[in-house]
């Protein structure tokens, strides 16, 4: 049966990068299925991705390598997922109901991401764990559907739109606050629930320059912090982590608001031993902004 976002991703030109992420997907699909996780398997990590917006549909190596991270991991039985681009307190979740709508939360790019879909299957079992986690009332928002922080990594990591997702707010910038929020979230991953946290390692835009932009410079500030981050994150410091207004350089330039390097300390609150070196996954620059992303366990 074809599904409502198969048939959106048909009308994609056949020349975009996209649709050709799709064909090679439905090609590795094809000579092989991507493995369930199993309780065998044992808990999940915890990730951290930098996200993207609709740029990352047209490149081609990201979405390569984004693909591949999800491949190697057995296929989760759901997601959740904490975006940069829902900050809000108390905690919420977005809809849990079957092929909710997304949020179009971007403006300025081709009107074909705005006639993209991506609708997963319902995820009221995932939304009642999550529930049960916390120690008060979740509201769902029933009418919500997922942000750009969430589906557009998502439809790249798995474009089949067959995982259950839900996305929590991020209710606070404290780091003490979302690595203890992480750690409630850590059981999910017993059970096959894959914990993501997406934001973007650097993410000056108000400082974008053209050769930035178009030639791919990247500034001080950018390599700086990513520099810095990455040393922190291979020693497993989160103390120098969570100071990183103060500590980190490049700020603020890096992160003139932070939502969007905060949804890491949730990943490492979700992880078995947060102080312990990550696994980078994905590194390099786009438009000079740095899109480290990484694994716990």
């Amino acid at each position: 049966m074809t599904t409502t976002t198969a048939r959106a991703d048909a009308l994609i030109p056949a020349t975009h990068p996209f649709r050709q992420h799709l064909d090679r997907v439905a090609a590795q699909d094809a000579t092989a299925a991507h493995r369930p996780w199993t309780p065998a398997d044992g808990p999940l990590p915890a990730l951290y991705l930098s996200h993207g917006a609709p740029p990352l549909f047209e490149d081609a190596p990201w979405m390569t390598r984004l693909h591949a991270w999800a491949r190697d991991l057995p296929r989760p039985r759901a997601i959740l997922i904490v975006s940069a681009h829902w900050e809000s307190a108390p905690l919420a979740i977005s809809s849990s109901a079957a092929g909710t709508g997304l949020v179009y939360d971007f403006g300025g790019f081709d009107p074909l991401y705005h006639r993209m879909r991506y609708d997963t299957p319902d995820a009221g079992d995932l939304a009642r764990q999550v529930a049960s986690l916390l120690p008060r009332a979740v509201h769902e928002h029933r009418g919500r559907g997922l942000d750009h922080g969430a589906w557009v990594p998502l439809k790249v990591m798995y474009p089949e739109a067959d995982v259950p997702v839900v996305q929590l707010s991020i209710p606070t910038h404290d780091a003490t606050a979302l690595l203890a929020l992480g750690e409630r979230l850590r059981p999910l991953r017993d059970h096959g629930v894959l914990v993501i946290g997406s934001g973007f390692m650097t993410h000056g835009l108000p400082f974008l320059t053209r050769d930035m932009v178009v030639g791919g410079a990247v500034p001080g500030w950018s390599a700086d912090f990513d520099a810095w981050a990455a040393d922190a994150l291979a020693r497993g410091d989160v103390d120098e982590l969570a100071a990183f207004r103060d500590r980190a350089p490049g700020m603020p330039y890096a992160h003139p608001t932070v939502e969007h390097f905060t949804p890491l300390f949730i990943t490492l609150g979700a992880a078995t031993d947060p102080t312990a070196p990550v696994e980078t996954t994905i590194e390099g620059y786009m438009m000079g902004l740095a899109k480290r992303s990484f694994q716990t366990t």
